[in-house]
C-alpha cells in the first residue's frame, strides 16, 4: 500500500497497532464468497470462455457449500459457551471450535479447486478469469489457515455483524511485522498523534511497535485549556459496575446538559448503557437528541451541527475522527473509562501474551490503551482557539481507585472541580477571564 520512499510521515499513529492488526490479518466472510461467485457468474457473460459449462457449475457450487459452511459457523457461534448476549459479536476459537466445520470447510475449498481446475484447462482465457482463479486460490488458502486455527502467533475468532459472517485471523504482537514490513525499508519515519503519551512518556507506543530508539518530543498543546475548559467529576457516583451506575449516570448527564443547553457529545463505552440513558433522556430533555445508528455517521453530524442545543449520544466510532469547531459542541461527556473489553478475543490474546512473559498486562497494556481511548474521546471538546466547553467523566474510578492518577496525570491541564454550580458559572459572561478552578 505504501509506495517506495525514503521517509514516512504517519498521522493518527496512536492507530498504527490497531492498523495493522487488521490489514496484516485474514477474514473470511459470507459476503466476501457471495461477491465471489457473484464475479464467477459475470465472467460467464463477457464473451466466449471454454469450459463455460463446467465453469458455471463451479460457481454454483462455490455458492452452495458458502451458504452450507457460513450456516454450520453461525451455527457454532450459537453452540459456544456465554454466546448469549446479544452484544457479544465476537467469539474466540480453538482448533477444538473450527475442527467442527471440518467437513463443511473441505467442501468448500473442493469446490474452490475444482474452479482452479477447470480454469487451468480452458485455453485462451482473459485475464478476467485468470484473476478469478487467482482469488479462489487465495481463498481458499485462507480458509485452510483459518480451520486449522493453530499458528500460536495468531488469535482465532468469529464476528458476526448484522447478516455478515467473518471468521478472522489477527496477530497478537505486530511490532515485528511493523518493524519489517515498514521502518526497515525507510531511512526515517515520523509518527505523529495528539495522543502518543501515556504518564507522559512515549514508553508504551514504543512498546507496542517495537521501536527501541527514537527522537522523542511532546509539544505544548495549542490549546489554553486552562481557560478554555473545565473537567467535571462528579460526586457520589457508584461503580461503573454496579446495577445503579446506568441511572446515576442518566441523572448526571440531564444536570449537565441543563447547564450547558444541550449543545454535546454523550460518549458510551456500550450500546446497553446508551440505550437505557437514551430512554431516560428523551422522557426528561426538552433538547433535540440525535442517536448513533439512527441515520449515517456523516448526517448525524451535519444535523448535529446545523440544530440549535442538540445532543448527540454515541458508542467508539464518535471517540474519534470528528470535527466540530464553535458552541454547537460546549461539552463531551463520558460515561466510563474506555477499559477494552477482556473478553474481546484480540483483547484476551494480548493479555494472555503479557502474563505469559510475566508481565503485568493490566498496567503495561489495558490503562495505557484505555487512557488513549480517553483522551482520544475528550479530544472531540477543543478543535480551535476559540472554542470553550466542559469535560465531563461519570466514572468514579478516576478518584477511587490508584490507577486513576495515572488517567488524571494524562488528561489535559483543564481546571478540575465537582461541582456542578461550577459548571453553570463556566458558561456566564466573563468566565472565560475569571474562571480558574
Amino acid at each position: 500500500m505504501i509506495p517506495n520512499c525514503r521517509f514516512a510521515v504517519v498521522d493518527e499513529a496512536h492507530q498504527l497497532e490497531d492498523v495493522a492488526t487488521q490489514y496484516f490479518g485474514l477474514s473470511i466472510s459470507n459476503y466476501r464468497l457471495d461477491d465471489f461467485a457473484r464475479d464467477v457468474r459475470r465472467i460467464l457473460g463477457t464473451g466466449p470462455l471454454d469450459r463455460r459449462d463446467e465453469i458455471a457449475e463451479d460457481g454454483d457450487r462455490i455458492a452452495s457449500t458458502a451458504r452450507d459452511f457460513f450456516a454450520a459457523a453461525q451455527m457454532l457461534r450459537h453452540e459456544m459457551p456465554g454466546s448469549g448476549s446479544a452484544s457479544d459479536n465476537r467469539m474466540r476459537l480453538r482448533s477444538g471450535h473450527t475442527a467442527r466445520l471440518a467437513d463443511e470447510g473441505a467442501a468448500l475449498t473442493s469446490a474452490l479447486e475444482a474452479l482452479e481446475a477447470d480454469i487451468a484447462l480452458a485455453k485462451d482465457v482473459s485475464e478476467d478469469v485468470l484473476a478469478i482463479s487467482r482469488r479462489a486460490a487465495e481463498i481458499r488458502t485462507e480458509i485452510r489457515f483459518l480451520l486449522r486455527a493453530d499458528d500460536p502467533g495468531f488469535v482465532y475468532y468469529l464476528e458476526m455483524r448484522s447478516r455478515g459472517v467473518f471468521l478472522r485471523a489477527s496477530p497478537i504482537d505486530v511490532s515485528s511485522i511493523v518493524q519489517k514490513m515498514l521502518f526497515e525499508r525507510l531511512q526515517g519515519a515520523v509518527l505523529t498523534s495528539a495522543t502518543l503519551t501515556v504518564d507522559g512518556s512515549f514508553e508504551y507506543v514504543r512498546g507496542r511497535l517495537g521501536l527501541k530508539s527514537a527522537t522523542e518530543i511532546r509539544l505544548d498543546s495549542e490549546f489554553d485549556y486552562r481557560r478554555q475548559s473545565v473537567l467535571y467529576l462528579p460526586r457520589n457516583m457508584p461503580d461503573p459496575r454496579s446495577a445503579e451506575f446506568v441511572s446515576a449516570a442518566a441523572g448526571e448527564v440531564i444536570e449537565i446538559l441543563k447547564r450547558t443547553r444541550g449543545r454535546a457529545f454523550v460518549l458510551f463505552t456500550s450500546y446497553a448503557n446508551l440505550r437505557e440513558v437514551h430512554r431516560v433522556l428523551s422522557e426528561e430533555l426538552e433538547y433535540p437528541i440525535f442517536v448513533q445508528g439512527s441515520a449515517p455517521r456523516s448526517a448525524l453530524l451535519r444535523d448535529f451541527k446545523g440544530t440549535p442545543n442538540a445532543v448527540l449520544l454515541a458508542t467508539s466510532s464518535f471517540w474519534q475522527g470528528v470535527d466540530v469547531v464553535g458552541e454547537a459542541l460546549s461539552c463531551v461527556i463520558i460515561d466510563k473509562l474506555p477499559f477494552a473489553s477482556p473478553g474481546d478475543p484480540i483483547t484476551a490474546a494480548r493479555i494472555e501474551a503479557i502474563g505469559a512473559r510475566g508481565g503485568s498486562a493490566f498496567g503495561e497494556y489495558q490503562v495505557p490503551l484505555a487512557i488513549l481511548a480517553l483522551k482520544q474521546g475528550l479530544g472531540r471538546l477543543l478543535r480551535h482557539r476559540q472554542d470553550r466547553g466542559v469535560l465531563a467523566i461519570l466514572d468514579p474510578r478516576l478518584r477511587s481507585m490508584g490507577y486513576g492518577r495515572r488517567f488524571l496525570d494524562s488528561l489535559p491541564p483543564a481546571p478540575l472541580t465537582q461541582r456542578l454550580l461550577d459548571v453553570a458559572r463556566f458558561f456566564e459572561p466573563g468566565a472565560a477571564d475569571a474562571w480558574r478552578g
